[in-house]
């Protein structure tokens, strides 16, 4: 008699519950309530906002190097990405449905620096139902978010400062889908947009590879 045993690892994230259930996933409230407390608690052990967004990046970094070694695994290659538009194609896609159930919305270079490129998300799930207090200014709650990317890239030997910024949605600008308007909270007025700047020795290292 034969049994079906279910690997953890091979389970999409964000899914589980009781009894490993793989319909149920994770709440959005529930996430929204954890991560405010995360926020708070590392607000109330800092004396500014750069000290902050620091420590919310240092806990999303062993996160991204967790989810490049779960998706690794799950993937069965024994190679690793080289080329660095594939790996930040493989970050704004792969890495974004495996932890937020979509595709990042878009990826985006620099046209004034060859060593930065933008990944834009218009809801982002960290800053989406959390709202930020008018004394932290330009505080970006997404800095968790940002600090997975670094991870992710640090970890695939892509060397990068990714950094989580807030920038206004222009006139004329078409979202995708809101899952916020869905939910009858007001759109949003700005999207998230993570800088990535990649040190000098990856460019280095990606241009000998077109040679």
């Amino acid at each position: 008699m034969s049994r079906n045993v279910s690997n953890i690892l091979d389970r999409p994230l964000g899914r589980g519950g009781r009894g490993g259930t793989p319909d149920s996933t994770v709440s959005l409230s529930a996430f929204a309530y954890l991560y405010s407390e995360l926020v708070q608690y590392h607000q109330s052990r800092v004396a500014s906002i750069s000290e902050l967004e620091r420590r919310l990046e240092s806990s999303g970094y062993g996160v991204g190097l967790k989810v490049l070694e779960l998706l690794a695994y799950r993937a069965r290659e024994n190679k690793r990405e080289t080329r660095l538009m594939n790996i930040l194609q493989f970050v704004s896609s792969s890495v974004w449905k495996s932890l937020f159930g979509k595709a990042a919305d878009s990826l985006e270079r620099s046209i004034d620096h060859a060593d930065e490129f933008m990944i834009v998300d218009y809801e982002p799930v960290t800053s989406t139902f959390i709202s930020v207090p008018s004394d932290l200014g330009q505080h970006s709650a997404d800095a968790y978010i940002s600090g997975i990317i670094a991870g992710v890239l640090d970890g695939a030997g892509f060397t990068a400062r990714v950094t989580a910024h807030n920038v206004d949605i222009e006139e004329g600008e078409n979202p995708k889908g809101s899952a916020s308007a869905a939910s009858g909270i007001p759109p949003r007025k700005d999207k998230a947009v993570f800088l990535v700047k990649f040190s000098r020795e990856v460019l280095a290292r990606d241009a000998a590879l077109d040679r």
